[in-house]
């Protein structure tokens, strides 16, 4: 199994509060070959440590270009009413946030990850005989 470099790309949001009030926030996005099916995003706030989202590459891809996902992950572009945002909006227990991201960053490093590996060959990618060692050890 080759060996690829990781893809990361710092992104400045906007963590929305209302319709006149947001807060800055630091998103990190990281994309590793070996896991080539996902983007991690870890996002910075105040606490000490970050908060991680574990994101679809395709969900990703497929939300600049319109809206994607349902339930926890909701993407959307915003670019077709002028804007260059595209919004996230992730659920948990604890509540809803709403991000709205620069569509530009995204574009960006999506390119960067399918630089590495293209949609489709992911499966190229993934060392299947680790991972049905890891599953039989679950087992």
């Amino acid at each position: 199994m080759e060996s690829l470099k990781t893809v990361m790309q710092e992104v400045a949001v906007q963590l929305v509060i209302s319709r006149t009030y947001s807060l800055s926030m630091c998103m990190n996005l990281r994309y590793e070959p070996a896991d080539p099916y996902v983007v991690r995003a870890d996002f910075f706030t105040d606490a000490d440590e970050p908060t991680e989202w574990v994101l679809g590459r395709d969900l990703l891809a497929d939300g600049l270009r319109g809206s994607a996902g349902r339930g926890d992950i909701r993407i959307w572009s915003a670019v077709s009413r002028g804007d260059q945002g595209m919004y996230i909006a992730l659920g948990s227990p604890a509540g809803t946030a709403l991000l709205e991201v620069p569509v530009q960053d995204v574009r960006t490093f999506l390119e960067n990850t399918e630089a590495l590996v293209p949609r489709g060959t992911e499966s190229g990618h993934i060392d299947w005989d680790l991972e049905l060692a890891n599953l039989f050890a679950k087992g």
